[in-house]
């Protein structure tokens, strides 16, 4: 982040390409959260809306959200009733005690129904075409109400709608503070890998901004869309990028992903990461919680320190960025 302020550049995540319908929902709406501790100790009602997790996250059941054993849920998964919404049946609808499978593109109006239901609003009877019938929307809520304390994890399959994913993030959210006014209920994003919540944490903390920051003004400006990595690639406002960890490039739009081949590049990466194109300058760096000690940031935005048990020669990310803005500074530059 202090590089991009020296060079006055734009600065963007991961989450630009993911959980940013997300990110932007919960900055409308706001967001009734917790630890994943939480979630072990409280919650005997766990959802999973749109998420895969033993695909995406195949521990997660097993450490928080199934499985584990907590303070109020001592039997562990005979304590907790799982209930998977998706478009299709998978790994994890396998292992959960309801499934309801709903109809591409209908979540918003899922949720929306599931609002008015826990209000004690009338519900128009003809919802069939959603997916779920009406009785099984009326079991949900009536569940959702009496449970001691509920999560809701939501994954990359209720945030990538065509028509705004951030509404139907927002609709969701709205449902929970719905849900706090009988009981104790949470939402939490399924954040995918690679410590993109630390990158947005930390962005967060020194500009303000998650995600999609431009600092050519002197001060932040925040952009989803305008400040993107992958439209400002596409529009062609990039002469020179760096890159720290290249393994989530294949996400970038084919457009993109070619304005950035034709770029001086500069990337970061670990030992044996094969990028999708040859960079002009490539640093191998030692990796986190192997060979040098760090922080790691969980899904649930909790830090996490790291220790090294590799030894290793190599310079860390963060040597190599500061060594940058070192040289660039006795350059005189910014």
């Amino acid at each position: 982040v202090r590089l991009a302020d020296r060079l006055g550049a734009t600065i963007d995540t991961t989450a630009s390409r993911c959980h940013a319908p997300s990110i932007m929902a919960l900055q409308q709406a706001g967001e009734s959260t917790c630890s994943l501790g939480e979630v072990r100790n409280r919650c005997d009602l766990v959802i999973f809306w749109g998420s895969n997790p033993l695909h995406s996250h195949p521990r997660h059941l097993e450490r928080y959200s199934g499985e584990a054993t907590g303070l109020f849920v001592p039997g562990g998964r005979r304590d907790r009733f799982l209930i998977v919404v998706d478009t299709e049946p998978t790994a994890t609808a396998q292992q959960a005690d309801l499934f309801l499978q709903v109809e591409p593109g209908c979540d918003f109006e899922i949720l929306w129904t599931l609002r008015a239901l826990v209000r004690g609003l009338p519900v128009h009877a003809d919802v069939q075409s959603l997916g779920p019938t009406l009785d099984e929307l009326e079991m949900l809520a009536r569940r959702m109400k009496s449970c001691r304390s509920g999560i809701v994890f939501f994954g990359l399959g209720l945030t990538r709608h065509a028509r705004g994913g951030h509404h139907v993030v927002e609709a969701l959210l709205r449902l929970v503070t719905d849900l706090n006014r009988h009981t104790r209920f949470y939402a939490r994003r399924m954040r995918i890998p690679g410590d993109v919540a630390g990158a947005d944490s930390v962005l967060c903390w020194q500009t303000g901004f998650p995600f999609s920051v431009n600092l050519a003004r002197g001060y932040p400006r925040y952009g989803p869309g305008e400040y993107s990595a992958n439209e400002v690639l596409q529009r062609g406002e990039v002469d020179a990028c760096v890159i720290v960890g290249s393994e989530s490039l294949q996400r970038l739009s084919p457009a993109a992903l070619d304005r950035l081949r034709q770029l001086p590049s500069i990337v970061l990466d670990y030992p044996g990461v094969i990028g999708p194109f040859p960079p002009h300058v490539a640093f191998t760096t030692a990796i986190y919680g192997v060979h040098a000690r760090g922080t790691a940031y969980r899904m649930d935005e909790t830090p996490i320190p790291l220790k090294r048990f590799l030894p290793s020669d190599l310079p860390t990310d963060g040597a190599v960025l500061r060594g940058i803005e070192t040289a660039l500074r006795g350059m005189g530059t910014g």
